[in-house]
């Protein structure tokens, strides 16, 4: 009796001693790394969806019309300006030049004629052998066959125009685009399409949309005016599709006069240097567009936890205890959250692994 007695207190006594070493394992600091926060001037990059348009593109169109007959370049060539790239029949034209200039033979012979004949009334006006109406009236015969002359000499130089019209040129050097017309079509000045598009890439042009928010803040950057404001921007960057960078770098050259009211964003244009004419009219990428900011506090992005689609990180109390506050954040620099509100310069939070941690544990701090 006396030993079941002993054995059941030993039990009791052991199981106390246990409990008072879980809790004392429960209460024990948990070690975190803790960052006190300050301000500081950051450059964050952000991002913007564009579209690539070469700094020239021509719509080719006939200004003859006649069945085409040549075709002197490919799709995807690269022509310079003054290169001819297609002939329309010209026969038609030759035969008006020819008119032309066979009515201008006309009125210079015409010319001659009524420049005799002032020649011959003018004399025989001053021996009066000839009455002065004679005389006037072939006065005015001769600037009536002098202003036909310019007629027909101006008929000539339209007759010319219009058959230059009948070998299509390109008016820039660049990249020809799809050539929808084949030999034999009819090209006409009211085609809706045009024979081809000529893209001038040396110079291409990346725009996107800014939100009226990154607007604001690009103005109020500076207190000068926005023309000066972007002739002082750092140069942009451009990654294209296949999330590589473009290599040369970009310079932010427009924005729009207005705001797109169904999107709420203002266009902006970026100029690249395109040496190696690796980019075209179409081509989509994004621009990264470098913003400094001064007096800005970082949160590591470890040191936030996401609940609810809201961030919050875990402040230390003075007795090292955590604290959840949530935040507001705009923006990413590096690993790091550019913090708008929720906590201040000097405040102590949990650096890393902010997902495991327990609001109102004890914490040992660990820099």
């Amino acid at each position: 009796m006396l030993v079941v007695l002993f054995g059941t207190l030993l039990a009791l006594a052991g199981c106390h001693s246990s409990a008072e070493n879980q809790t004392t394992q429960a209460a024990a600091p948990q070690r975190r790394s803790v960052l006190t926060l300050q301000e500081r001037s950051v450059t964050l990059h952000k991002e913007y969806p564009a579209r690539i348009e070469g700094k020239v593109n021509v719509d080719i169109r006939p200004q003859a019309e006649g069945y085409l007959e040549k075709i002197y370049v490919e799709e995807g060539a690269f022509v310079r300006a003054g290169q001819p790239l297609f002939k329309i029949a010209d026969a038609p034209y030759r035969e008006a030049l020819h008119t032309a200039q066979a009515n201008l033979g006309a009125a210079q012979a015409e010319l001659k004629k009524a420049t005799l004949e002032v020649e011959k009334f003018t004399e025989l006006s001053q021996n009066r052998v000839t009455s002065e109406f004679q005389l006037k009236t072939a006065k005015a015969a001769y600037e009536t066959a002098k202003a036909n002359v310019a007629l027909q000499q101006a008929a000539v130089a339209t007759a010319q125009i219009n058959l230059g019209f009948t070998l299509v040129k390109a008016p820039v050097s660049g990249y020809i685009g799809r050539i929808p017309k084949r030999l034999g079509n009819l090209a006409s000045r009211s085609d809706t399409e045009p024979m081809t598009t000529l893209s001038d890439i040396s110079q291409v042009y990346a725009y996107f949309s800014m939100t009226e928010q990154d607007f604001l803040q690009l103005s109020r950057s500076s207190t000068q005016s926005l023309s000066e404001t972007l002739q002082k921007l750092p140069n942009v960057q451009l990654v294209l599709a296949d999330g590589k960078p473009f290599e040369q770098p970009g310079k932010v050259q427009m924005v729009d006069g207005k705001f797109d009211t169904g999107t709420g964003s203002i266009s902006v244009r970026a100029a690249f240097s395109n040496p190696r004419y690796l980019l075209r009219s179409g081509n989509t990428g994004r621009i990264v567009l470098p913003e400094t900011r001064q007096n800005v506090i970082l949160i590591p992005t470890q040191g936030v936890a996401d609940i609810q689609d809201q961030f919050y990180v875990f402040r230390l109390t003075q007795d090292n205890h955590a604290e959840r506050v949530p935040i507001e954040v705009n923006g990413k620099s590096g690993d790091n959250y550019v913090l708008v509100k929720g906590v201040k310069v000097g405040d102590r939070i949990i650096a890393k692994d902010a997902g495991m941690v327990t609001e109102g544990e004890q914490v040992q701090p660990v820099q």
